[in-house]
């Protein structure tokens, strides 16, 4: 019989059709690899050198206003820019290439330099997402993006710049390389069942309560079974809903009391500055019948063993496919057993 705990195993990606191995008994290995230095997070609640503290001067010369909330503006350094002219390059069809446009904007998801998104009280939170909300509603009416990416890199471990709490926003003309995947999977499984694929795996995860962090109103907070990072998560609509776009008043504050408790427990897991990458994933926009995609957010987080030890994608993983150690049954039961009141607030 095979014992998810003890033997090696595949599970399937049920989102992008991919497979991730699980080698449980590997988690009992000592670790001699890398050890991250730990940072020590120390910073004031204004920073007159930050870019995205109220009232600074930015790389452009613009001076951001005295926002008290939440801010957003055009990345000063776009990684896509909207003027950017239609071509296409084909070489014997063996060099391809094609011109991406895009609008990219950022969010300072608060005035005050010093916290984070665990660290913010819910208010202020759900001010983050009704203006996610808003920008994805203005951005859908750009008739030619097909995309709108809302994401967040915390933590210098995920390559984030300034530590000043805040996310992004891409919204590009073509579907990037994980949405593809995920339209494919999911549309396949509404044609055939007739429901969304996430309400669907919702009631399964929910029957059996093995890998379920929060369950409020709105929203789940779960491990996915097919976790390929160790603590990875996954946010996910009680509602079918395509995207952000239809959250009632009372959706948007539930998530954000599902993303602060969420958070909260990462940070308490180790007593640290939790760092992940996180975003949304939701239906294409200006792109036809989108009713079989489900609303989502993802949360990949990098730490393995503890504040030091970091989870690397190398070797097997770069050439094959995902490998993780301890089960997302076993971080699951970690998580769950993490206080809901931050470390620095005990």
């Amino acid at each position: 019989m095979l014992n998810f705990s003890d033997h090696p195993h595949t599970r399937v990606n049920i989102l992008t059709g991919e497979r991730v191995l699980v080698s449980p008994h590997r988690s009992k290995r000592p670790w001699q690899g890398q050890v991250e230095d730990l940072v020590v997070d120390q910073r004031p609640a204004y920073d007159p050198k930050c870019y995205l503290c109220p009232g600074n001067e930015r790389a452009d010369g613009t001076i951001n206003p005295d926002y008290k909330d939440s801010f957003v503006f055009v990345n000063d350094f776009s990684a896509l820019l909207k003027d950017t002219p239609d071509e296409q390059y084909n070489d014997e069809n063996l060099l391809l290439a094609e011109s991406e446009r895009g609008i990219c904007k950022v969010i300072a998801f608060t005035p005050r330099h010093d916290l984070t998104l665990p660290e913010m009280e819910q208010p202020a939170i759900k001010a983050v997402v009704d203006l996610w909300q808003k920008e994805f509603v203005e951005l859908a009416a750009v008739d030619w993006i097909a995309y709108i990416q809302i994401f967040e890199n915390k933590g210098a471990i995920m390559g984030c710049s300034n530590p000043h709490p805040h996310g992004q926003i891409w919204a590009q003309r073509h579907l990037p390389v994980e949405i593809q995947k995920e339209s494919v999977q999911q549309s396949q499984y509404f044609e055939k069942h007739g429901k969304s694929l996430l309400s669907a795996y919702l009631e399964l995860e929910l029957k059996k309560q093995e890998r379920i962090l929060i369950d409020s109103d709105h929203f789940v907070a779960l491990v996915p079974f097919w976790a390929a990072w160790p603590y990875e998560t996954m946010i996910i609509s009680k509602r079918h809903v395509t995207t952000i776009e239809s959250f009632t008043e009372a959706e948007k504050e539930d998530l954000a009391k599902t993303l602060q408790e969420l958070t909260i427990r990462y940070d308490n897991l180790f007593s640290t500055s939790f760092p992940y990458s996180a975003g949304m994933h939701q239906a294409p926009v200006n792109s036809g019948d989108q009713s079989f995609w489900h609303w989502h957010m993802h949360f990949y987080p990098p730490l393995l063993r503890s504040a030091t030890v970091k989870k690397f994608m190398v070797g097997y993983e770069m050439m094959a496919n995902p490998q993780r150690d301890i089960t997302p049954e076993f971080a699951a039961d970690m998580l769950k057993q993490q206080s809901t009141i931050h470390y620095k607030n005990k």
